[in-house]
């Protein structure tokens, strides 16, 4: 994988380093998602994409994204299925009122929440979802350099435990609810420690950015309520061959039509 910059909690700061119209807007999904972001702070990758596209998410159902930031993964979610009801959180208020003008932006109706994730508002705490998504820092504090930009420290290093992310997301589901959470490889325990009596029917699929090579990403699917038995499923290689041939897009084209066209994730079952 090359986009190790991913995840979307936002830390204690009130926001980036950036000024607030130093910003960029980025084509997602081909360009069906336009997305404003910060010039020099988190900018959201790949990871978002993919999570998003692994959703079985369907018209009229809800859906939460705790840590949404500037929206990528929830908008994504939105241009390939119509007519959901979304809600967003994220702790700074930058990265909120920019998943605002965002969603705006693209025709999307979001409902955008500036909260820290472990105080939510009462009245969020009284509503269950059909789906939970979240792309939690990746690395434990003090496991990373710290960047410069505010939004970007926050965004890579974990200010709240994994296992609070997912405490916080089985509270929101519905029953039979689903989460998916798409994380570092080598945080897989921390995830199925942080699913252990809150969620079942775990599911990881495993993302490789080549044959051969041990996977770097995973996607987490679990459900609320759900007494299916673990299943690891063999990777999903981003990139075919065994080298990157020059200075072009080379992916698999699985992944092409999920970063380019908007398409679903090959899941390899559904259950």
């Amino acid at each position: 994988m090359t986009v190790p910059d991913s995840g979307a909690e936002s830390g204690p700061e009130s926001g980036p380093d950036s000024a607030p119209d130093d910003l960029t807007q980025n084509a997602f999904l081909g360009g069906l998602v336009r997305l404003w972001q910060p010039r020099r702070g988190y900018r959201a990758g790949a990871d978002p994409v993919l999570l998003a596209a692994a959703v079985p998410a369907r018209g009229g159902q809800s859906v939460l994204d705790l840590g949404c930031g500037a929206g990528a993964a929830v908008l994504c979610l939105a241009a390939r299925v119509p007519g959901l009801r979304l809600t967003g959180v994220d702790l700074q208020p930058f990265y909120a009122d920019l998943a605002r003008r965002n969603a705006a932006e693209n025709g999307t109706d979001l409902e955008v929440i500036q909260a820290d994730l472990c105080r939510l508002p009462a009245d969020l705490r009284q509503r269950r979802f059909d789906h939970v998504i979240a792309n939690p820092p990746y690395f434990r504090p003090g496991a990373h350099t710290g960047a410069a930009d505010a939004g970007r420290r926050a965004a890579l290093g974990e200010a709240t435990a994994l296992r609070d992310w997912i405490a916080v997301a089985a509270r929101r589901l519905a029953p039979g609810g689903h989460l998916h959470m798409i994380q570092r490889a080598d945080r897989l325990p921390d995830m199925l420690a942080g699913c252990a009596g809150r969620l079942g029917s775990l599911e990881v699929l495993p993302l490789a950015s080549r044959a051969g090579r041990a996977p770097g990403l995973l996607i987490l699917r679990a459900r609320k309520g759900g007494r299916a038995g673990f299943r690891l499923h063999a990777p999903l290689i981003v990139h075919p061959g065994v080298q990157h041939p020059g200075d072009m897009e080379h992916l698999t084209p699985e992944i092409l039509a999920v970063q380019r066209h908007g398409a679903a994730l090959p899941w390899p079952c559904a259950r």
